[in-house]
């Protein structure tokens, strides 16, 4: 087994026994391919990145595969759809990495003086209202994360629902608030 360059050493394939074969097919379906797929990913980088990464499986697999050219795309196919569920996960809502929720980082402190105290009150009263507007699955899993302080595990376990399903209907919750609350009070809610 060789390591190709720029790879970990634990990183073996087997040279293919027909590397000629290899070595045409990119060159007729590189281009193609490369188009797929930048035609469904934005990011440039992103995009050559996911096309590398076919053709590294594509060099691992080559021998065993017949349909050399619907095999590419299959593959480009499900890495495309890998990295917008990855892209999709990074941008749904989680605590800051200090702990503060949706919640503390839109909501004065209170301790900062009673104009502060007074203008929480006042959101919170806004905050309340709008969370009835939401629907019930959104409101329960803002309710429960945000204010009872309920981890998205417990949840989980809880109802019988995938985190992943919770952690999108608290986001959809967060962008629903938010742009109620924008609308009533500006850049104070973010």
């Amino acid at each position: 087994m060789d390591a190709l360059p720029g790879l970990p050493p634990s990183a073996h394939f087997t040279m293919p026994t027909n590397s000629q074969r290899f070595t045409d097919i990119v060159a007729r379906e590189r281009s193609r391919l490369g188009n797929f797929i930048r035609g469904k990913v934005r990011d440039a980088a992103e995009a050559e990145d996911i096309l590398q990464d076919v053709l590294l499986e594509f060099y691992a697999a080559t021998d065993a595969i017949e349909q050399a050219g619907a095999w590419l795309f299959r593959v480009a196919r499900n890495r495309i759809i890998d990295h917008a569920r990855k892209k999709r996960e990074e941008a749904l809502p989680v605590d800051d990495e200090d702990g503060r929720s949706w919640l503390e980082e839109n909501l004065p402190d209170p301790v900062a003086g009673p104009d502060a105290a007074y203008a929480r009150s006042v959101l919170l009263g806004s905050i309340q209202a709008a969370l009835q507007t939401l629907p019930p699955e959104q409101r329960d899993v803002f309710v429960a994360h945000e204010i009872e302080g309920i981890s998205f595990a417990a949840l989980s376990a809880q109802w019988r629902v995938p985190k992943n399903t919770l952690l999108a209907r608290k986001r959809y919750a967060v962008l629903a608030l938010r742009l109620r609350l924008q609308t009533e009070y500006g850049d104070l809610i973010v």
